[in-house]
């Protein structure tokens, strides 16, 4: 393709080829006015092209295609509307270090900053929720403008950029030229950590008696689940994956105490609060693991690795400060551990028995119904069983996605996919969209809330007409339901605005079967199998299961908003498990 430099050619025509160049096989969007020049050129293009319903939907699925895949996500809309539509999947894109590059028209030059029809500031709107972002005028700057989009969103800690070319230099004509290489002045991670610090932390792990490691989906972001392996079993210490970092170390393992935060395990929780070190791994202290910031891990020594040194103390001030590539990181490591355990090799021995005191003492579990009606936890733990550890699963966001964390075993890295940061409903079927694209080999489940699914289940036509066959479990609670548990525990049971009437309206099967795709309902526990194992037999189209659910199922454990992890609680009556004698 070098070939084709110095040819002359548009600016719509030098977009294409720089997309061509970059490596893109795929992008999700919708043409518009300011956009328009650059569907011609697209027509010819072997780049997949799929017509989204919503340019909500093409950012989503880009995401979903980049966290499945590892590669870079692409997005495409017109200007005004089509752009703002997309800052949502940005900011989603961004806060979970998603690489996704955005392609968005704007109006010509000479209209920009006069109101023009469909004219925002697009560049303006989207820097705070962007890596970084461009606005192209001129049409002989837009090789240079893309090849840089996809060095930023994939090198260092991933992100979203966006590129905003107005209409002229779509129109205008070019000399194309791909640039050979491309140096960003004030943009070099660091890819190797210090010497220094590697040998520091290795001495912390060795004094260390009551070690976590705390991994972050940063290990994913690396590909470093295998030096992640290594690391565990070096150790020998407890390690626990937060939201974003499921399957980056196999739940089947005895050393994984599961997820810590808001909704985790009692022993992931306690684990961490208990600790002598904290070996954290590209994860970011965030305020759902934390809990009351000032109260975490009151113990613990920090050692902090993550290529992006903002994080560095940012939340948490950290002892040994490990910047760069995780697997190098880790790869580092391992032999600076391997020569002090030389020295003297800590005894964990007592650490693991208060651990497995904690886990068996407080498994995951939850209760069937009394009332007959289906526990959406089982229907959950089903599918995962049914599906297997190979299956990708792309959740919303609110129960079901805490439930889907919990009760499925993740045991394979870009196998679980959500929104973490950013919390965005609507996520699921696009973003499964995208993952099923990508990894059109797999069978990828959408673990979908009913309030979830009626934002964004219009690209349920795109996947029909284009022969994406995604799977999507709909639990049906007929409500907002995280939102509806906080009522139940912190309002008074005064459900305001929380009841949805989606088992009444819409009919999710009929909705589904008029979209394309196979629509089928479960409303008893003796059915889910069934169900579960029929939907998974049509592999030719789309197919939707409304589950029927309780309306009041709650997710267990939970430690409230603002209070500290020691009063982690796991039933309604909201009493702490722990009282000073037992901690």
């Amino acid at each position: 393709m070098s070939s084709e430099n110095g040819t002359k050619m548009t600016g719509a025509s030098s977009l294409v080829k720089s997309l061509e160049h970059a490596g893109v096989d795929v992008m999700f969007g919708i043409p518009g006015g300011a956009i328009l020049p650059a569907y011609d050129p697209i027509f010819d293009s072997p780049i997949r092209h799929i017509l989204v319903r919503h340019e909500q939907g093409a950012g989503h699925a880009a995401t979903g295609y980049a966290q499945a895949t590892g590669r870079v996500g692409v997005c495409i809309a017109t200007s005004g509307p089509g752009a703002t539509n997309l800052v949502t999947p940005l900011a989603d894109a961004q806060m979970d270090s998603v690489p996704l590059v955005a392609i968005t028209g704007q109006v010509a030059s000479a209209a920009i900053g006069t109101d023009a029809f469909q004219e925002a500031d697009i560049r303006g709107i989207t820097m705070p929720v962007t890596k970084h972002n461009y606005l192209i005028t001129n049409a002989d700057d837009i090789p240079r403008a893309i090849a840089e989009a996809f060095h930023i969103a994939s090198t260092g800690r991933p992100g979203a950029v966006l590129v905003d070319i107005a209409k002229d230099a779509l129109q205008h004509q070019t000399v194309f030229q791909w640039p050979n290489s491309i140096n960003l002045a004030g943009y070099n991670p660091v890819l190797t950590p210090d010497a220094t610090a590697v040998r520091d932390a290795a001495r912390l792990i060795a004094q260390s008696r009551n070690p976590v490691l705390y991994v972050g989906g940063g290990i994913i972001k690396a590909n470093a689940h295998k030096e992640l392996m290594k690391l565990a079993e070096l150790t020998g210490a407890p390690v626990v994956t937060t939201l974003m970092a499921r399957g980056a170390f196999p739940d089947g393992h005895h050393q994984h105490l599961g997820m810590p935060g808001m909704h985790g395990t009692v022993a992931a929780v306690t684990a961490l609060q208990k600790a002598d070190l904290l070996i954290t791994l590209g994860a970011r202290f965030d305020d759902r693991v934390t809990g009351k910031l000032s109260s975490f891990a009151p113990l613990a020594k920090i050692i902090h690795a993550d290529i992006d040194p903002a994080e560095i103390g940012k939340n948490r001030r950290a002892d040994v400060a490990l910047i760069g590539d995780l697997t190098n990181t880790i790869a580092a490591l391992l032999p600076a551990i391997a020569a002090e355990f030389k020295k003297s090799q800590p005894d964990l021995s007592a650490w693991w028995l208060q651990v497995n005191t904690w886990r068996a003492k407080f498994p995951l579990g939850y209760d069937h119904p009394t009332d007959g009606s289906v526990s959406p936890q089982y229907v959950i733990e089903r599918l995962g069983k049914i599906a297997g550890p190979d299956a990708i699963y792309v959740a919303g966001v609110g129960q079901h996605q805490m439930w889907a964390s919990q009760f499925i075993s993740y045991e394979n890295p870009r196998t679980w996919l959500n929104s973490g940061g950013l919390g965005t409903m609507g996520y699921a079927v696009p973003a499964a969209m995208g993952a099923k694209v990508g990894a059109p080999d797999k069978v990828v489940w959408a673990i979908d809330g009913d309030g979830c699914f009626q934002m964004t289940n219009q690209e349920l036509v795109t996947c029909a007409i284009n022969n994406i066959p995604i799977k999507v479990a709909i639990i049906n609670n007929e409500s907002l339901g995280m939102v509806r548990q906080w009522q139940t525990l912190f309002y008074n049971q005064r459900y305001s605005n929380t009841d949805l009437h989606s088992k009444r309206i819409p009919d999710f099967a009929k909705l589904a079967d008029a979209m394309g795709c196979v629509g089928l309902r479960c409303e008893s526990r003796e059915d889910v199998d069934r169900t579960i194992a029929e939907a998974m037999a049509i592999n030719d189209r789309p197919v939707v299961v409304d589950f029927s659910v309780h309306r009041d199922a709650m997710v267990w454990p939970m430690v409230a908003a603002g209070t500290s992890n020691d009063d982690i609680v796991i039933a309604r009556s909201m009493a702490p498990i722990w009282d000073s004698q037992e901690l």
